[in-house]
């Protein structure tokens, strides 16, 4: 058996879609840095509609990555939080973060995004 006939693994394929789409990285990397509300999610992941961190988190729900958890408080507050099958994403988070770090330079208009939150450990 040669390597193109394992190259391609749709499992892998589909999680690197799933993970790699626009935002969903940066929402569970704060995620995994202890940020569960809306709010505190859009603030922390500059340049995220709310229309775009919706359908982010439903998209999350549905994989059974996320789950959406009503507080009985008044008023109700909601919380997102990482489900087991999510927060395994922490050692491959914490992995392409620290391959970015080392290869992936900050452009000027970056930088000036990345903020005291963009360089937390996820250690």
């Amino acid at each position: 058996m040669d390597a193109t006939d394992t190259a391609f693994c749709p499992r892998y394929h589909r999680a690197v879609e799933l993970i790699g789409k626009r935002w969903t990285g940066a929402v569970l990397r704060a995620m995994l840095l202890d940020v569960s509300r809306f709010a505190d999610l859009r603030a922390v992941v500059p340049g995220l509609s709310d229309r775009l961190l919706t359908e982010r988190l439903k998209e999350l729900q549905e994989e059974g990555i996320v789950q959406r958890v009503v507080l009985d408080e008044v008023p109700v507050r909601i919380e997102y939080r990482l489900t087991e099958k999510g927060r395994e994403l922490h050692d491959a988070v914490y992995a392409l973060s620290r391959w970015a770090d080392r290869w992936i330079p900050l452009e000027p208009a970056s930088a000036d995004l990345a903020g005291p939150q963009a360089r937390t450990p996820l250690a």
